[in-house]
């Protein structure tokens, strides 16, 4: 099942091979060289493929859990003042993606969308310091009463050329499932409240909307 923010890629990317096989076939007098070319071309379409990948999952919904919004390494754990909404202190933990992983964003936790905005930047790479302060990225924050109020931010990375924001504000946001979308290669950060059980630990590979981030701390 692939997604629907690729289905257009998809389908040029299908007639880009095509195309050059075809070229490839009739103009590529030397076969060890034409065999080269389609099989290059062939790990271009399944690269394609692979990304726009939109695999079910099976999110247990938990008001006082955070799921992870994307598949992806963490790569950040640690407390920090967070200036666009709380203007406070939060607990940021950071999901690193690879151009292989899917990149479907998913909420974190079910409530109400209570603040959704887009902002154009850079693309610096990733993880880069200021990728979350200058990269193009979107900022969306859900609330329930269980948990409390969570900011994930999109951020787009080198590669990553767009990003796609379904929340909107007084959208009923259900956990585990969709927010949006970054195309080829990104970072998503949370904002929790301090006191929350991080149930991750650095470099541990999560899955979008199934591994738990945290809990509340009863």
């Amino acid at each position: 099942m692939f997604h629907k923010e690729g289905h257009k890629i998809i389908f040029l990317a299908f007639v880009f091979v095509v195309g050059c096989s075809l070229l490839a076939d009739n103009f590529i007098p030397l076969a060890w060289l034409r065999i080269i070319v389609l099989v290059l071309l062939l790990g271009f379409l399944i690269i394609i493929l692979q990304f726009f990948r939109n695999p079910k999952r099976h999110t247990t919904l938990n008001d006082k859990q955070v799921v992870s919004p994307v598949d992806g390494k963490v790569v950040v754990i640690e407390e920090v003042f967070e200036k666009e909404y709380f203007n406070e202190k939060r607990l940021q933990v950071s999901v690193f993606m690879s151009p292989i992983n899917v990149h479907v964003t998913r909420y974190p936790i079910s409530g109400n969308v209570i603040f959704s905005k887009y902002h154009p930047g850079k693309f610096l790479v990733a993880w880069h310091p200021k990728a979350s302060e200058e990269n193009e990225r979107t900022t969306v924050v859900v609330e329930n009463e269980a948990y409390g109020k969570v900011l994930h931010r999109q951020i787009a990375g080198a590669l990553a050329k767009r990003i796609v924001n379904y929340a909107k504000i007084n959208d009923k946001a259900i956990q585990g499932g969709e927010s949006g979308f970054i195309k080829f290669g990104s970072r998503v950060d949370l904002f929790l409240p301090l006191g929350t059980k991080i149930k991750v630990q650095l470099n541990q590979k999560v899955r979008g909307g199934e591994s738990i981030i945290a809990e509340a701390n009863d």
